[in-house]
């Protein structure tokens, strides 16, 4: 059948609320047309919109704390659509970890470049920004302090919520990309300055991250058996051995909170259940930790071994910062959560933590929501406790950077840059990622690394990058499935509490069946009603009102002028964007609004299903249902993070044009 596409106008504010899931999106996954792909069960053109944007596609089907499915308007209605479980059904399929990997970039690489950048750290930033420089046609050459790629990917998260073998994979292929080295066990301030950077390279991207913990201000935090969270975690990841207590206590109660508690319990397991619990490491031992991240335990698990693994924060188990899942999950192994309570004091004996003393918390936030907490007085709960884990934060370490280097750093400790291009101080420096704004998502370092990219390139070449074009598809029979509505979302297959040993991962992820149930779930919100009929095509309103009878949502209504108020402020702004409204005020002024007679059609765009019925039901085909898709414009085929933001045009005509 013939696709039928129009060029028209596109108001950015209209188009970003009608792509909800894809301007949430730091690194704007078009997470819409790939769920609407695996509907259909095309799932190897659904993987190739999934991972275009995002080089770190298999890694955020995993990990991401999904923004999109926070803005998801069937979460209006129940449950957001599962984008990220239906993103990592995807990558399992098509994805550098399976066995039959698709290589989107091919074809997409541009000729070589005369330009050499360094990026100063292999995480999540520096990976994306590489992945999208190699394309450009850029010399890439990545500097890693530790002896491993992928940054806290690698050395962060837990074993069990994204495998080792996954990161590798997605690092290969990215390395993969094109002219990129990556140099291991070099670290700045050790091996290198930025100052000699810049003079070997054309331009430098710092992303080295937040690797240090932060401290707690109290009593008792250097007794013997207290450690940092942060820590804790890369030495679990690097695979040092380390013995932790019976009855450990986390403070904390954030995700990285949730994630050293999780991994305590195993270790825990691990050796109070293996005949080792009487065993007294080194004092070195005693400075490293676990060996590597052990499976999250079951309630069986903890009865054969270990006692409890207690976790304190400040917030109310409602307010507390950590992912719900997250919550529950740890809830679910047996973590035993101490919500509305701040440490007072560690207590010691004999040179080694025992205790924690806790004070009921009054407020998390000062009456200005800055974070200001107050404790009831002489209240105190004494926590015994063996090991005490202290997850509280996450800080950059910029002790590398000199005077020499020219790259400004903030009161707060971070790196200063122009919020735009990423460039610091120092002409040809960039930086992103938690070093310049402090601990997020790893989504956000994803669209930090793209966004780097782009502020390099257009730095050295002095060209901008330009903007996606919208593509107006009109659908000439849409429809959606009728028990829309009546879908419910499928629960995520884990593994079950008994089963969960070794360094197995929990999530096991939906199959085929389950991952098109739940995708046809998707309202498609990049699908519009279009009220456009035209006099000389005979498709001009008759006012019958059927389009509202047959609305399942009741989401049209047709009235008369006079109920509707038109401030100044609204005649204002429809004068001056009257090209984006020639057919819905045709022949009409704006300030003739309030004074003429006739009738609108008004439509609650966030009632809306997409179900095509008033289109069906239109007797004078006044109604389309138009489709509406972001194409980059690039060579590379990137749609930059930063170029979207800039205003849109429609594509030219295609095929078969319609006349307007």
């Amino acid at each position: 059948m013939q696709r039928r596409f129009i060029e028209k106008k596109v108001d950015r504010d209209w188009l970003n609320t009608n792509f909800p899931c894809m301007m949430a999106c730091p690194a704007h996954t078009n997470a819409g047309r790939y769920v609407e792909l695996i509907a259909k069960g095309e799932f190897e053109e659904a993987y190739r919109y999934a991972r275009e944007p995002n080089p770190l596609a298999s890694i955020c089907g995993r990990v991401c704390a999904h923004p999109c499915e926070t803005a998801c308007r069937r979460g209006e209605i129940d449950k957001p659509i599962a984008i990220r479980a239906l993103k990592r059904f995807l990558t399992e399929q098509y994805g550098p970890e399976s066995r039959h990997p698709i290589n989107v970039n091919a074809g997409r690489a541009q000729a070589k470049l005369p330009f050499r950048i360094a990026i100063v750290g292999a995480g999540p930033v520096g990976l994306a920004a590489a992945h999208d420089l190699a394309l450009m046609g850029y010399a890439v050459t990545i500097f890693e302090a530790s002896q491993v790629a992928g940054g806290m990917l690698y050395l962060g998260l837990p074993e069990y919520r994204l495998p080792r073998d996954v990161v590798e994979a997605q690092v290969r292929e990215i390395l993969s990309t094109g002219d990129i080295t990556l140099k291991l066990s070099q670290a700045a301030g050790r091996d290198f300055t930025i100052a000699d950077l810049r003079r070997d390279f054309d331009a430098v991207l710092i992303a080295v991250g937040a690797h240090r913990s932060r401290d707690l201000t109290i009593p008792g935090v250097n007794l013997d058996g207290v450690y940092k969270g942060i820590d804790f975690l890369l030495n679990v990841n690097l695979g040092y051995r380390f013995t932790i207590g019976k009855k450990v206590l986390v403070i904390g109660g954030g995700n990285v909170a949730m994630d050293v508690a999780r991994s305590a319990a195993r270790e825990v397991l691990r050796q109070h259940s293996g005949g080792v619990e009487n065993f007294e490491p080194s004092q070195g031992s005693l400075d490293a930790v676990a060996a590597r991240e052990m499976m999250d335990v079951s309630l069986s698990a903890l009865r054969l071994g270990a006692q409890e693994v207690h976790l304190v924060c400040l917030e109310t188990r409602n307010e507390m910062p950590a992912a719900l899942e997250e919550i529950e999950e740890a809830e679910q192994e047996g973590i035993i959560i101490h919500p509305g309570f701040g440490p007072k004091q560690i207590i010691g004996e004999q040179g080694r933590a025992v205790a924690l003393e806790v004070l009921k918390t009054k407020s998390v936030f000062d009456a200005n929501h800055r974070f200001s907490p107050t404790f009831y007085e002489n209240n105190e709960i004494r926590l015994d406790c063996d090991t005490i884990i202290m997850a509280i934060g996450q800080a950059p370490n910029l002790a590398f950077l000199s005077p020499e280097d020219g790259v400004d750093v903030s009161p707060r400790g971070l790196i200063a840059i122009n919020p735009q291009t990423l460039m610091t101080s120092a002409a040809g420096v960039f930086a992103g990622g938690d070093c310049v704004f402090g601990p997020r998502l790893i989504i956000d370092s994803v669209a930090d690394g793209k966004r780097a990219a782009v502020g390099i390139d257009e730095y050295l070449r002095g060209t901008s990058h330009p903007e996606p074009i919208v593509e107006v598809e009109v659908l000439e029979r849409h429809s959606m499935p009728l028990n829309l509505l009546d879908l419910t979302r499928p629960q995520i297959p884990m593994l079950p509490l008994n089963r969960r040993t070794g360094v197995t991962e929990v999530e096991i992820g939906y199959n085929a069946e389950t991952a098109m149930a739940e995708a046809q779930r998707c309202l498609h919100c990049w699908v519009n009603t279009v009220f456009e009929g035209m006099p000389e095509d005979g498709t001009e309103c008759i006012l019958c009102g059927g389009c509202v009878d047959v609305c399942p949502e009741s989401c049209l209504e047709l009235v008369s002028l006079d109920r509707i108020s038109f401030d100044d402020a609204t005649t204002g702004q429809l004068a001056e964007v009257r090209d984006l409204l020639g057919v819905e005020f045709d022949d009409i002024k704006a300030d003739e609004l309030g004074v003429i007679a006739g009738s609108a059609m008004l439509k609650d765009e966030s009632r809306c299903i997409r179900c095509g019925l008033c289109a069906a039901r239109c007797p004078a085909g006044t109604i389309t249902m138009e489709s509406f898709n972001l194409v980059s414009a690039d060579p590379t085929g990137l749609i930059s993070v930063e170029s979207i933001d800039r205003p849109l045009r429609s594509k030219p005509a295609l095929t078969d044009t319609l006349k307007r």
